[in-house]
């Protein structure tokens, strides 16, 4: 058997709300008010709820409105009905106003740009709680999965504000030692190692190599992988050679665990940016990690 639904309306939602205010007051005026609509429309609202019913509610007894039996029965049960509704809803809206910020980024930026500087951030102060998630997907804020996330991209987004935490460059990374080397002992090095390679990146590696200065590299073999991360961890366990964004290897590179071969470097036409619904963008919490992620993305790694 089809599940039915239990609490099917069979009339207008907005009759009841207009009925209900009208009950209260014992005034159309003063339901309109409240509500936000001309008298006119609340008065249109009840009619068509009594021919709903075939019932009338309310009458009018020389100047005032009063009640009929029918509707001093309805009333009390629609605003018990409506005051449970507001304080379910009031509930939610408090629980996430006061509760973590969800934030969701790619999983290479939370690695290796946003980890080594989170030892900076003001968890101790009221406002800034973070839940973080990752994923390669970019996620609908609409959804309630997410609050706001760190996205890649040119910063246009429908139905969201976009905050630009940098403008995006490529370079190549390897072990510091290869570093060292003089250019070409360097380049032969490399013509014997693999590339690993984002699979996202293809058209970057492609623009940087055809513009490298001297003439392109040939490594022994391109690895693609599915994120900047994996190709950046391969080429610090000394597995190869990685491109990738030179922002996200900052910390990597200023630490000694890595180090960038060539100082050729190609813009991607994107960048990173925090995204966040226009509804939210006068949200504490929102103006609190706006304020402190761009402040951070604008600031020396370290620093």
């Amino acid at each position: 058997m089809d599940k039915k639904t239990p609490y099917r309306l069979t009339v207008p939602l907005n009759a009841l709300r207009a009925f209900e205010a009208a009950a209260r007051h014992l005034s159309i005026k003063e339901a309109a008010l409240e509500l936000g609509v001309t008298p006119s429309a609340v008065s249109h609202q009840l009619r068509g709820l009594e021919d709903s019913l075939g019932l009338t509610l309310m009458r009018r007894v020389g100047p005032a409105l009063e009640l009929t039996e029918a509707g001093a029965r309805l009333a009390p049960d629609l605003t018990a009905g409506f005051a449970q509704i507001v304080e379910a809803v009031g509930g939610l809206k408090h629980d996430r106003a006061s509760g973590p910020l969800r934030l969701s980024m790619l999983p290479t930026f939370a690695a290796h740009w946003l980890s080594p500087r989170l030892t900076r951030y003001p968890f101790e102060r009221a406002g800034f709680d973070l839940l973080i998630s990752t994923t390669q997907e970019a996620v609908d804020l609409s959804s309630g999965v997410a609050d706001v996330a760190v996205r890649h991209g040119t910063g246009a987004w429908e139905g969201t504000r976009a905050d630009l935490l940098f403008d995006e460059t490529v370079g190549l990374f390897g072990m510091p030692a290869l570093a060292g080397l003089p250019p070409d002992e360097m380049r032969a090095r490399i013509a014997g190692m693999t590339l690993f390679l984002s699979q996202y990146r293809k058209e970057n590696f492609a623009r940087w190599n055809a513009t490298l200065p001297g003439g392109p590299i040939r490594p022994a073999a391109v690895m693609r992988v599915d994120s900047s991360g994996l190709a950046l961890r391969a080429a610090m366990d000394g597995a190869g050679v990685a491109l990738a964004g030179v922002e996200i290897a900052d910390f990597d590179a200023a630490t000694g665990r890595l180090a960038e071969l060539f100082t050729h470097r190609v813009h991607t036409g994107g960048g990173y940016y925090l995204v966040y619904p226009e509804a939210l963008a006068r949200d504490r919490r929102v103006r609190n990690l706006s304020r402190w992620i761009t402040g951070a993305a604008g600031r020396p790694v370290g620093a």
